[in-house]
C-alpha cells in the first residue's frame, strides 16, 4: 500500500526529524547490546567460574548468542504490541528495557563476588537485551517506512540500518577511550563497568526526543478507520501465502547477510585480540576503520533499491 502524505495536523515535523529520531534511540541500543559483545572475551573472567579458559571463553560467547537467539522472539511480541498499540509506544518500551538491562549489567557483581549467580543473571539480562533489540529495530524501520513514499522507501529506512553499525563503532570508541585513560588493574576492577552506566544518560535523551514522535499517519489512518488488526499474529501466520513469504525473508534474505555481518565484525574483532594476541587499541581501530568505510553503501544500495528493486540488491550482495 503507498503512504499518502500526512496532513500538517498529523505530522507537524519533517522526514529528517523522523529519520533522526528513530535512528537516534536505535543507535544507542546496538550500543547497549554491543557492549558485550566488544567485551565478551574478557567477561570471560569476570562471570564464568576460574579454571577452564577455553570454557569460560565459550560460555561468555554463548551468552552474547543468547541475545540474538531471542531477537525474532522480540520482534514477533513487540510487533504483535505496536500493531494494536501504535509505534509510539513499543518504542519508549523497548528502549526502557534495553536501557535498564544494560544498567544492571554495569552494576551486576562478578563471579568472584556472588557465584553461579553472576553469569546467571548475566544471561538473563542479555535475553532482555536481545527481546528489546529485536522489537527495536524492526519497530524503527516500520516507523521511518510508513513515513515515507513508495518512491523512497529503501532509501529512507536504510539509515536505520546504518544504526547497527554506528552503535557497534560508539561501543568500540567508549570503551576505547575508557581503557586508555585508566590501567588496566583499574579497567578490570571497576572501568568495565562504565561504558555500561553511561547508557542511561543515553537512553534518557532517547527518551526525551522520542516523547516528541506521534504516531505514524498510515497507523492512525487505519486505527480512525477501524482496519488496524486486532490478531496481528493470526493475521500474519494462519495464511499459507503469508506464512511462506516470512520464512523466505527470514532465511532467504537476511539469513546470509547476518552471518556474514556479526562474523566479519565480531568473530574478526575476537580473532585479533585473543588469538593474534594484536593490542585492543589496534584491533578497535582495525574494525573501526572497516565500519566508517562501510556504512555509507547502506545509503547507496538503500536508494539503488527503489530504482532496480530489493531482489536484484539482495541477490548481488549475497
Amino acid at each position: 500500500m503507498a503512504t499518502m502524505p500526512a496532513t500538517a495536523s498529523a505530522r507537524p515535523y519533517r522526514l529528517p526529524f523522523v529519520i533522526s529520531a528513530s535512528a537516534a534511540g536505535t543507535i544507542i541500543e546496538w550500543y547497549d547490546f554491543y557492549l558485550y559483545g566488544v567485551l565478551a572475551a574478557f567477561f570471560s573472567s569476570q562471570f564464568f567460574p576460574p579454571g577452564n579458559d577455553t570454557a569460560a571463553l565459550l560460555a561468555s560467547l554463548a551468552t552474547f548468542g543468547a541475545g540474538f537467539a531471542v531477537r525474532p522472539f522480540g520482534a514477533a511480541f513487540f510487533g504483535r504490541l505496536g500493531d494494536i498499540t501504535g509505534r509510539k509506544f513499543t518504542f519508549m518500551l523497548t528502549i526502557l528495557i534495553m536501557g535498564l538491562s544494560t544498567a544492571f549489567v554495569g552494576i551486576l557483581p562478578t563471579y568472584a563476588q556472588i557465584g553461579i549467580l553472576a553469569p546467571i543473571i548475566l544471561v538473563v539480562l542479555r535475553l532482555a537485551q536481545g527481546l528489546a533489540l529485536g522489537g527495536e529495530y524492526g519497530g524503527a524501520a516500520i516507523y521511518v517506512a510508513e513515513h515515507s513514499t513508495d518512491a523512497e522507501r529503501g532509501k529512507n529506512t536504510s539509515w536505520i540500518q546504518t544504526t547497527a553499525t554506528l552503535g557497534l563503532l560508539l561501543a568500540l570508541a567508549v570503551i576505547g577511550l575508557t581503557r586508555v585513560n585508566m590501567s588496566a588493574e583499574a579497567f578490570t576492577s571497576y572501568g568495565w563497568r562504565i561504558p555500561f552506566v553511561l547508557s542511561v544518560i543515553l537512553v534518557v535523551i532517547a527518551l526525551i526526543i522520542r516523547m516528541r514522535l506521534q504516531e505514524t499517519p498510515l497507523f492512525s489512518r487505519l486505527k480512525a478507520a477501524g482496519k488496524s488488526s486486532t490478531s496481528p499474529w493470526r493475521d500474519s501466520f494462519a495464511n499459507g501465502a503469508n506464512r511462506k513469504l516470512i520464512l523466505l525473508a527470514l532465511l532467504g534474505a537476511t539469513a546470509g547477510q547476518a552471518v556474514v555481518w556479526y562474523q566479519g565484525q565480531f568473530q574478526s574483532l575476537f580473532f585479533l585480540s585473543t588469538i593474534n594476541g594484536v593490542k585492543f587499541t589496534d584491533a578497535y581501530l582495525i574494525v573501526g576503520a572497516a565500519l566508517v568505510l562501510g556504512t555509507p553503501f547502506f545509503i547507496v544500495f538503500g536508494a539503488l533499491s527503489d530504482r532496480i528493486g530489493r531482489k536484484p540488491i539482495i541477490l548481488g550482495s549475497c
